[in-house]
């Protein structure tokens, strides 16, 4: 075979190769072709493809990755079309979204609401400030410094009692996920 069209071609390992560097050139034609922000999505469904593939050599591996990635971009904009349609036609012989509910279901309340209960216990054993902290800072979302001009603390001891807290939480898990 003459080297000149030997170093043409490519295996699916060179693909790869070629995919690695071809990838912002990847990214501007798949966005330019409507894929918007699914342009990293459909890059990285054709590295999957990519280095799935068995094949022989590829005489232009530029060529067939830029039509490979129009093809999944298509492939994934026909999927989702098939998903809207499969949707709206359970909505419509169904009769609407349904009654379904965000609220969890009632033994589920409870096992949660009594898993709660024991975290809280945990904090609690260890001070009442240190659950108040905790309550402020993960809960309320209020900062670290916030919290010590509020409570008239050092930042270190807020810092400490959070320690504690999470301290807590890690025995309590490891207790909860013993059982």
């Amino acid at each position: 075979m003459p080297r000149s069209l030997n170093s043409t071609l490519m295996s699916a390992q060179g693909l790869e190769a070629v995919l690695i560097a071809e990838r912002e050139p990847l990214l501007r034609f798949l966005r330019a072709r409507g894929a918007g922000d699914a342009a990293e999505d459909v890059l990285q469904d054709l590295w999957l493809r990519v280095t799935a593939l068995e094949s022989g050599p590829i005489a232009d591996p530029r060529g067939y990755l830029f039509r490979a990635a129009n093809n999944v971009m298509h492939d994934r904009y026909r999927s989702a079309q098939r998903a809207r349609q499969r949707d709206s036609a359970w909505v419509e012989v169904h009769g609407g979204p349904g009654e379904a509910s965000d609220a969890p279901l009632p033994d589920r309340q409870l096992i949660a609401r009594a898993a709660l209960d024991e975290a809280e216990a945990m904090l609690r054993a260890e001070g009442e400030r240190v659950l108040q902290i905790f309550r402020m800072f993960r809960i309320e979302g209020i900062g670290q410094r916030q919290i010590a001009r509020d409570l008239g603390l050092s930042l270190s001891a807020v810092e400490k009692d959070l320690q504690k807290a999470y301290r807590a939480l890690i025995r309590w898990r490891e207790a909860h996920d013993a059982e």
